[in-house]
């Protein structure tokens, strides 16, 4: 299998949302002739070839002989025992890959499971959702979501070039980092949101009676990774722990800043805040200042506009 050819035989190990996702999306763009499923749940086989998503389902060594490429779509913690119970059907020159949301210690661990000739490149694609399991997989989950391919210092060239232009045979934009590097990352983009949202669900309990009645537009969007599977998620956060630190640490050291401005009842200081806030989100994602917020506009800024622009149109007629 060279880079960007169709591989001959793709098997998937774990064949819930995103393993689901990876064969759909293989067997519809071409990108796999052979598609074989293997996982330890009897029903997601059993959805996942109804759905289509595989061609076939085998378990063991069988799952993986033959195969050029494997994608590990199980969760990381359980991927070791899962590489392990396959490895001795692995052929020489086939080529490993993950879906793993932590990329050390996933780089750490399986390259040592492997047989000589077989080669683990990770990967995380930025996609997904807070629902779980076969059934919510999709042909189309990749599409324009930025994959992260992760290739060791002493990673094979041909071989990161195979793994990239699957993760681009299926959609994905590809970037390239180290997985140290990536975890940092992932700390403060994915992550840590998850931590926040978490934490704001579990203090919902001294939430006023009556307050549902009051939740919008901005209270579902920042709760919605909130509804994430809990066992998952805690998983994903110990594995990157030492990581989520430093950016925990300063979100908490933010929080009392703004809250001694709040005591304070200091609106310039307030003010000053959520500007630099703003400019921050503008460095990181420009795009997220393009759209409307969730949250509407203030109804007294939107009134005061209007009057505002009323003035500017009479000035003009007049």
């Amino acid at each position: 299998m060279s880079a960007g050819a169709p591989s001959e035989r793709l098997t998937v190990i774990g064949l819930g949302l995103l393993g689901g996702s990876v064969g759909l999306a293989a067997r519809a763009r071409g990108v796999a002739r052979c598609v074989v499923g293997s996982g330890r749940s009897r029903e997601s086989l059993a959805a996942a070839l109804r759905r289509g998503a595989v061609d076939e389902v085998q378990s063991g060594a069988d799952a993986v002989r033959d195969a050029d490429l494997v994608v590990l779509a199980t969760p990381v913690a359980a991927m070791p025992g899962a590489l392990s119970a396959v490895a001795g059907g692995l052929r020489r020159g086939a080529l490993v890959t993950d879906v793993g949301s932590v990329k050390a210690p996933v780089a750490d661990m399986l390259p040592g499971l492997l047989p000589p000739g077989v080669r683990f490149i990770g990967a995380h694609p930025m996609a997904g959702s807070h629902r779980r399991g076969i059934e919510h997989s999709r042909a189309d989950l990749f599409e324009g979501a930025a994959c992260a391919v992760t290739p060791s210092h002493d990673a094979e060239p041909e071989a990161v070039e195979r793994v990239v232009g699957f993760w681009r045979g299926l959609g994905a934009r590809v970037v390239l980092r180290d997985p140290a590097e990536h975890d940092a990352q992932v700390a403060w983009t994915s992550h840590l949101p998850h931590v926040l949202a978490f934490a704001f669900a579990r203090a919902l309990e001294g939430t006023p009676v009556g307050a549902r009645e009051l939740s919008g537009p901005g209270f579902r969007d920042f709760t919605r990774i909130a509804r994430s599977d809990a066992e998952l998620w805690s998983e994903i956060l110990a594995a990157n722990r030492k990581a989520i630190a430093g950016p925990l640490q300063e979100t908490v050291r933010r929080l009392g800043e703004l809250a001694r401005g709040l005591d304070a009842n200091d609106v310039d200081a307030l003010e000053r805040f959520l500007g630099i806030a703003r400019d921050a989100l503008a460095r990181i994602a420009p795009e997220a200042l393009r759209s409307r917020p969730s949250g509407g506009e203030n109804p007294e800024i939107a009134a005061a506009k209007s009057t505002a622009s009323e003035g500017e149109r009479k000035i003009t007629h007049d």
